[in-house]
């Protein structure tokens, strides 16, 4: 049997002891950013100069997982550390985030936090009075949770998507949904029918232009208003781009004007968004709070559309909804200046249900242990003591599954969609699962399933337990 080892590319953290101050913290994450649509991943088309230099000065992961192939399932894993089938948030605008899980801002505020979240929240509706987004209004007032009633001090949130320039409207003449040239004439401008919700308040100013500037400009004030108070910060920053439909700017567009229009938005609006990525850490900066301030970067999943969509999986096999790499492998970041050493890589895998272990565990606070955390703290790889991540990250979506370790990933793609969840699972048969080495074969080209199949029973195995424990959460079995 081949025997397969990952190594660290790492120069990380000194052994010191961690500091006494509490870090600010950061989450950064785009909407549907693909592996290769950036600079720091090889990307040689989309000017992304600030993530770039964020990935010069921090950690750079060769593999970082968002833990769903598709949007709120990956932002709810983000919050609790756990996989998004323990509490039904299955897809895209299905479910929210339950009343009983544990969210980190409820946890860091116990630590003496001021918490925030800022852009695209996709865990519930964010009001009950009036059609609002996909779901919200009083049909659906059932999947009521917005960010203020889960721990979230300050909010400037939408439901779900918007354009990602004038967020709020769309051209009369637009029937399509993937991109539009920038409304110049107000009288051909609609509702888009989504709205920006401050604790509760629907926001009616200083809507207009670039979305993800638009996001930023409410963070930042937060950001600034905790460092003058002395108060350690948890900021949420979930931008739009690139997410459909994409509408980028003239002084975006022109930047690609060599390439057809529903390139140059796509292009320009993840150029956009790189300079409020730059914006920030300027702040950060001049506030004088970077080196004690975390910052994490990645997207919520691959890149949308087929293979002549504009975004790019860099190589990698599958795409957005996709459980294969190029559906959940995204482009990952850490930036903590005094803590971290800058130029950084590591080919451990991560995944976004690793925030919340990583976090209370840099903050000295105990463990969540009264329900089944399937994240991990990457503390240990921060200091270069991980050689290994050891502890699998689970996947199913829509009747796929995979299960991934530090080497090997066993794959199964069912026929056609399956997205009801049901309680009963059936066992699975070792024999339709795919089986790659990842390390030698990042394009998963090479199924190794009938060579090792002692391999693919051992992981099958272990996924048919994973999936268990997290139908025993579904139930409620860990609220009791």
């Amino acid at each position: 049997m081949k025997t397969c080892f990952c190594f660290v590319l790492l120069t990380l953290l000194s052994d010191s002891a961690a500091a006494a101050e509490r870090p600010n913290i950061i989450l950064m994450m785009c909407d549907d950013l693909g592996w290769g649509d950036v600079g720091f991943n090889g990307g040689k088309i989309i000017q992304t100069p600030h993530l770039d230099e964020m990935a010069k000065a921090g950690l750079r992961f060769e593999r970082f997982y968002a833990a769903a192939p598709v949007c709120s399932p990956t932002r709810g894993s983000c919050i609790t550390g756990r996989h998004p089938y323990r509490y039904g948030v299955f897809f895209a605008n299905v479910g929210h985030m339950q009343e009983k899980e544990l969210t980190l801002a409820e946890l860091l505020k116990e630590h003496g936090y001021t918490t925030g979240h800022f852009g695209k929240w996709h865990l519930g509706t964010l009001t009950k009075t009036e059609k609002d987004a996909n779901r919200g209004g009083p049909k659906n007032v059932e999947h009521f949770s917005p960010p203020w009633v889960n721990g979230f001090d300050q909010c400037f949130s939408t439901e779900s998507k918007v354009p990602t320039w004038d967020p709020l409207f769309r051209p009369k003449s637009e029937k399509g949904r993937t991109w539009w040239d920038a409304v110049t004439d107000a009288s051909d401008a609609i509702p888009y029918g989504t709205a920006y919700w401050s604790n509760g308040d629907k926001v009616t100013e200083e809507l207009r232009g670039d979305d993800s500037k638009i996001v930023m400009d409410r963070a930042i004030p937060f950001i600034r208003e905790a460092a003058s108070n002395n108060q350690p910060f948890f900021t949420i920053v979930w931008f739009h781009a690139p997410h459909l439909p994409v509408v980028a700017g003239p002084e975006y567009t022109k930047l690609y004007s060599n390439y057809e229009k529903y390139q140059q938005h796509y292009y320009g609006c993840i150029t956009a968004l790189d300079e409020q990525v730059g914006r920030l850490r300027r702040e950060l900066r001049n506030l004088k709070v970077a080196d004690n301030t975390l910052v994490f970067f990645c997207s919520d999943n691959g890149p949308e559309g087929n293979e002549k969509a504009p975004g790019s999986a860099g190589g990698l096999r599958g795409r957005k909804r996709s459980l294969f790499e190029g559906g959940v492998r995204v482009p990952g970041l850490v930036e903590w200046p005094a803590k971290i050493k800058g130029g950084s890589e590591t080919k451990i895998p991560a995944c976004t249900s690793d925030y919340l272990p990583t976090i209370l565990d840099l903050i000295g606070a105990e463990a969540v242990d009264d329900r089944p955390i399937d994240g991990i703290s990457l503390l240990p790889m921060f200091a270069g003591k991980m050689r290994q991540r050891r502890k699998p990250i689970g996947f199913e979506s829509g009747g796929q599954l995979a299960f991934s370790g530090d080497c090997y990933k066993i794959v199964l793609q069912p026929k056609g969609k399956q997205r009801k969840v049901t309680d009963q699972l059936p066992e699975l048969d070792p024999s339709h699962f795919m089986l790659f080495d990842l390390p030698s074969d990042r394009a998963e080209a090479n199924d190794l399933s009938q060579d090792h199949p002692d391999i693919v029973k051992k992981m099958v195995l272990a996924l048919q337990d994973w999936r268990s424990s997290c139908r025993a959460s579904l139930r409620g079995e860990d609220y009791r």
